[in-house]
């Protein structure tokens, strides 16, 4: 009986009163806190940034008509997600407003998967963004320098492409524009899980 008392599921009370250099999320009712990304990982995640920004954020050389962000905070239902990048068509978020978190899901959501947080990118975050029904999903592996492309197909997620070091390739919802891969590992330094 004490085992479920000290056991209660995990609310925005929590992430709020998380410590400030932690980054605090509600997974099926579970807090979870990491540190703030290292290096490489805010390097790839960065360059995808700066890659997708400017054809679909500001449309210069792309169609335009995102909204993408760095690690927004994300509501969806009782669960507070922090994707590393997410991005919203504007004719389902127009603008930002003023609140501190978005209640809309996503409409594509990009992982950067670390050894610390892999499984609970694919496992716990996948299904949740699935349960929302997100329509497109990345997940970037920095160390095996791979790119998968996920579509939600119902409610599983089916792979359209495995990617990895340097290939060119459009991948969904941004497939508008080639993305060089090489591009999102440039500032890495040799040898960091290069194969």
């Amino acid at each position: 009986m004490a085992a479920d008392a000290a056991h209660r599921r995990a609310t925005y009370e929590d992430v709020l009163e998380a410590p400030e250099n932690m980054i605090a999320e509600v997974l099926d009712g579970e807090l979870h806190l990491q540190p703030r990304p290292a290096a490489r990982h805010s390097a790839v995640t960065s360059a995808l940034g700066e890659e997708l920004g400017p054809p679909f954020k500001r449309g210069r050389g792309g169609p335009g008509g995102w909204i993408i962000l760095d690690e927004p905070e994300v509501h969806l239902g009782e669960d507070v997600l922090v994707p590393d990048l997410a991005g919203w068509k504007r004719a389902r978020l127009p603008a930002i407003g003023d609140e501190a978190y978005f209640e809309l899901a996503p409409d594509c959501v990009c992982e950067v998967l670390s050894p610390a947080t892999e499984k609970r990118d694919r496992v716990a975050k996948l299904a949740i963004y699935a349960r929302e029904q997100v329509p497109n999903a990345w997940l970037i592996n920095p160390t095996q320098r791979t790119l998968e492309v996920f579509r939600l197909q119902g409610d599983q997620w089916l792979t359209l492409g495995v990617h990895h070091d340097d290939q060119r390739v459009r991948a969904e919802p941004f497939e508008a524009i080639e993305l060089d891969l090489a591009v999102l590992w440039a500032d890495l330094a040799l040898g960091d899980g290069a194969k």
